[in-house]
């Protein structure tokens, strides 16, 4: 690589960090809005979804709702409460996961979890209750928009990526799998559902209220396939390679759980290999939307190049 080839690559790593940063703080107003204040009755409650929902995160999950509805033309507050509901599905699938009876564990974001902050049962409610506030803020969107007819199809698309054909039947054959050793298909198939498919929902979803025609909705879902299943195998390696100080939670749980991992299957190398080829069918994908698609692009990167 040239000098300046390389000086052109740390500068487009330096604006997409400045571009996700900036997005994050919108989002994270918009969910300071949308979540009930911590004195809202039953405080306890209100207190541990606020708890969770801030305690950190990047807001890959919403800022990809953003950027592929900014992509297609649809301006960033019509795509806001679409973006808010994924975050708040995603944040309570990270307090069941963390409970005892699944991953079991006390950090999460480089903060306690909520059940080793709130106890199981209030866990469990916050987790239950920003699961039905995301569908409440899809619901209001579509009740307020001239045409609920694409807020209706957004409602479906979230229900099926978190329901038994999506994240929570991930959740169940990852369980199942505890001490296993699975093939490369059967792993696929596992992280497709538990973690690629709330990923690519975010795309379809932006998409859809971007206005997607047909092959176009099919690109970008292509496109939120493979970066979701890309995301899994840096996850997988990072908990093999990183820290607590660089994941914000402890490292070393694939291995303590039995759990069957990219690395474990394909080694390192083989592991990295994969996420690289992911990335590359990523960004054919994107194509499609030709220069509209770079910022879906340096986010396709970023998810492959992250350090935590």
């Amino acid at each position: 690589m040239t000098e300046d080839a390389a000086a052109r690559r740390d500068q487009a790593g330096a604006d997409l960090k400045t571009y996700l940063r900036a997005e994050r703080d919108l989002v994270n107003s918009a969910l300071d809005e949308i979540l009930p204040p911590e004195d809202d009755s039953p405080a306890l409650l209100c207190q541990a979804m606020r708890y969770s929902v801030f305690a950190g995160g990047k807001r890959l999950r919403p800022i990809l709702v953003l950027a592929t509805g900014r992509a297609l033309g649809a301006e960033p507050e019509a795509l806001m409460p679409a973006a808010c509901a994924v975050e708040l599905v995603h944040t309570y699938s990270l307090i069941h996961d963390d409970l005892p009876a699944f991953d079991d564990d006390d950090l999460r974001r480089g903060q306690p979890t909520s059940h080793v902050v709130y106890g199981e049962a209030i866990a469990i409610l916050a987790g239950d209750a920003l699961q039905t506030q995301a569908f409440v803020t899809l619901s209001e969107a579509g009740r307020r928009a001239p045409d609920p007819g694409p807020w209706l199809t957004c409602i479906h698309e979230l229900s099926a990526a978190i329901g038994s054909a999506g994240m929570a039947g991930g959740q169940c054959m990852d369980l199942q799998a505890e001490g296993q050793c699975l093939n490369g298909e059967e792993l696929r198939r596992l992280h497709a559902s538990k973690t690629g498919a709330l990923l690519t929902a975010c795309v379809r979803i932006g998409a859809i209220l971007g206005g997607a025609h047909d092959h176009t909705l099919g690109e970008l879902t292509r496109y939120g396939q493979r970066i979701g299943l890309a995301f899994q195998v840096v996850d997988d390696l990072l908990d093999v390679e990183g820290t607590v100080q660089d994941l914000g939670k402890r490292p070393g749980a694939d291995e303590q759980h039995g759990k069957s991992t990219y690395p474990a299957l394909l080694g390192l190398e083989g592991a990295r290999a994969e996420a690289d080829r992911l990335l590359g069918e990523a960004l054919v994908a994107l194509k499609a939307i030709g220069s509209h698609g770079d910022t879906l692009a340096g986010i396709a990167r970023y998810i492959v190049d992250r350090e935590h």
